[in-house]
């Protein structure tokens, strides 16, 4: 095995280190998530409060990405990827402390750590890939987005899994040790094997070009922003909390359930090409039209939850499922996009920018679905998040068309 991995060559070794680190990273993540949700709900926190323990993850995501586009190109891929890693070992260390010690002030610091290292490390795996794909070879960039894309929401919704079963059987303290640990060793071994020049740009880019000056940048950014509002309003907080408040599931089931929606929301993100490539790499158009489909999907929830005319139970399984699929197809043509639109030199200066538009939709849909959750229940997140994909695809409307690139 390690013979068959020396011969492969050096830009398939670098992606599957690039994609390992991002894989134990992302495990990692969605089992914190998990495991603070359910254990703060434990404790008797509301929905809101327990939002807010997320805020500064995301308004620091949004900070990262913004200063580690910046950083990326400067320093080079390979630093700010291992630099997560490192400030995600120290933000997991935080919550060892006894549980009368971590006060909401505590926690919240924990998770600004959390969310600066899980940003600095998408945003520098995702750029990483820009470098290490042949320009031009447009079809072959968006399989190994789409790929890495994929594999890591599945491994996220593994983390989800993960986090349930380990809050369950470990305890949070023991599931925050062992997941700690692992990454240490996930770490020392990044540091050790990636480039060093992984995405440096040959010039140093100024600070003030942290700010996309593409138009395509732009808009691309803006449609993201809404899109994972969309998602977040009503699968952050409101999701979990009703299924184990209002339809009385164990932790280990809303953990399992939300593990196979995302397991599967990445598979079908992997497979995304299949689907929407057949004709070569796909273009604004593609995106409009997937948008206007998501859209649509998320109506009929609404109306259905709303209108009580199935089961509750039966209705959010099954439209969570038609949901992902249709969510996951966006996503992995907008993380195409992305890339492809990115300039070539500093190619993590434009994917910053573009994830920094990711980590505010974010934190709106976080804050909004501890919120809107309490004040008026799911069927008003589902509405919200209606509202927010129709702003997505009229937005998608003025994505570049492949005759005008």
């Amino acid at each position: 095995m390690l013979t068959k991995l020396r011969s492969l060559p050096d830009s398939i070794k670098q992606y599957l280190i690039v994609t390992g680190n991002y894989w134990a990273f992302t495990l990692t993540d969605g089992a914190l998530r998990m495991l603070v949700v359910l254990h703060f709900y434990d404790l008797g926190y509301t929905p809101l409060a327990i939002a807010m323990l997320f805020l500064f993850y995301e308004i620091f995501g949004v900070i990262t990405n913004l200063v580690g586009g910046w950083l990326g190109a400067r320093l080079g891929l390979n630093r700010t990827m291992n630099i997560g890693l490192g400030l995600q070992i120290v933000a997991l260390s935080m919550l060892l402390l006894p549980t009368a010690m971590l006060t909401v002030p505590w926690v919240m610091a924990a998770q600004a750590m959390s969310g600066i290292a899980k940003d600095l490390n998408k945003m520098s795996a995702k750029s990483a890939i820009k470098t290490l794909v042949p320009k031009g070879a447009e079809d072959k960039l968006y399989r190994w987005v789409a790929m890495l894309t994929g594999s890591k929401n599945a491994l996220k919704g593994a983390g989800f899994f993960l986090g349930g079963v380990l809050l369950s059987t470990a305890g949070f303290k023991g599931a925050i040790a062992i997941m700690a640990a692992a990454l240490l060793l996930v770490w020392i071994y990044s540091i050790v094997s990636l480039k060093a020049d992984l995405g440096k740009a040959k010039s140093k880019p100024k600070f003030t070009q942290i700010f996309s000056k593409s138009d395509s940048v732009n808009i691309l950014s803006a449609a993201r922003l809404f899109l994972f509002s969309a998602r977040d309003v009503w699968f952050v907080i409101a999701l979990p909390v009703f299924l184990a408040s209002q339809l009385g599931w164990e932790h280990s089931s809303v953990g399992t359930f939300l593990a196979a929606w995302v397991i599967a929301y990445g598979m079908v993100q992997s497979f995304a090409p299949a689907l929407t490539a057949r004709k070569g790499a796909p273009d604004g158009k593609a995106a409009t039209i997937w948008a206007g489909v998501l859209t649509l999907v998320t109506s009929i929830l609404a109306v259905v939850m709303f209108t009580g005319w199935i089961a509750p139970q039966v209705a959010l399984i099954v439209g969570l499922m038609v949901f992902g699929a249709v969510f996951a197809i966006n996503s992995s043509l907008h993380s195409y996009l992305i890339v492809s639109y990115a300039g070539e030199d500093g190619v993590s200066l434009d994917i910053g920018f573009y994830y920094m538009a990711n980590a505010m939709g974010r934190l709106l849909g976080t804050i909004l679905s501890g919120w809107v959750y309490q004040e008026a229940g799911l069927s008003a997140c589902l509405m919200i998040s209606a509202a927010m994909l129709l702003t997505t695809f009229i937005i998608s409307f003025k994505l570049p068309r492949a005759s005008m690139r």
